[in-house]
């Protein structure tokens, strides 16, 4: 029987890099949250991956695509539908909420460890609501965040993750201190507003126009804006759902993927 399921965006609303190992792995701060939307994968009996959708194009359907790696880590065959709805690579760690829901769908259980020799972002997918992640991924803590309203935006601008952290000129930042009870979503964004993402600067080194991309959010009344893991994604937060809408259809564009949603 056929089983389906949301893999839905990763969302880094802050990303403080603390450090670097001597094996050269960085180490991060991070609260994440997950969307409303993302790609959606359908697991039923049988072998083999297929993927479908907007953005199917340039994603394996062999052994490389990490929903491949997962099941043969898990020892499971099953065959998977990936509707591939969000752009990719985007900072939306598709890939990894992707495979941490096949997973789930498929009743897998892996030790941490496992999930990270399958990528950083993977044990934080698995819990798949808001959460604060720190170390290499390994770290992960559950988070109450209350729903914060929001619009995504990618300009499909590439820039490969290893670059970004290569072009970062401080690998020894301050993390995000004690985090507060987030009583209100108003409490939250004062306090994500005094926060930040330490890859964005360097991000924007490679790629100008995502300063573009987060100087139009802006203009559009966003309580917080800023982009998502080492990008090209960027988001604004606003106060209603509404609000949210509303800046969405001022930012659609040609080039631009634009999606109101809502963060847990």
């Amino acid at each position: 029987m056929a089983v389906r399921g949301l893999a839905p965006a990763k969302v880094n609303l802050t990303l403080h890099v603390t450090g670097r190992r001597a094996d050269g792995y960085h180490l991060l701060d991070s609260l994440v949250a997950f969307a409303d939307f993302g790609d959606v994968v359908m697991v039923a009996p049988g072998d083999g991956l297929d993927v479908i959708g907007p953005f199917a194009e340039g994603v394996p359907a062999d052994e490389s695509n990490l929903i491949c790696r997962a099941l043969r880590l898990a020892n499971l065959r099953r065959a998977v539908t990936l509707e591939k709805r969000l752009p990719h690579p985007a900072g939306l760690g598709g890939g990894s909420s992707d495979a941490a829901t096949v997973l789930s769908l498929a009743g897998a259980r892996l030790s941490t460890a496992e999930l990270l020799s399958l990528g950083a972002d993977v044990p934080v997918c698995t819990m798949g609501r808001a959460a604060r992640m720190r170390g290499v991924g390994e770290d992960v803590v559950r988070v109450d965040l209350p729903p914060l309203p929001a619009v995504l935006v990618n300009p499909g601008l590439a820039v490969p993750t290893p670059s970004v952290f290569r072009a970062l000129d401080r690998v020894a930042n301050a993390g995000q201190g004690e985090l507060p009870p987030f009583a209100t979503p108003n409490a939250a964004l004062d306090w994500l507003g005094a926060r930040r993402n330490d890859l964005q600067d360097a991000a924007i080194t490679l790629a100008p126009g995502i300063g573009d991309v987060l100087g139009t959010i802006r203009q559009t009344g966003a309580r917080v804006t800023r982009m998502s893991g080492s990008g090209a994604t960027c988001f604004g937060l606003y106060p209603t759902q509404v609000a949210a809408n509303e800046a969405a259809a001022r930012l659609r564009r040609d080039g631009w993927w634009v999606r109101p949603c809502t963060l847990r």
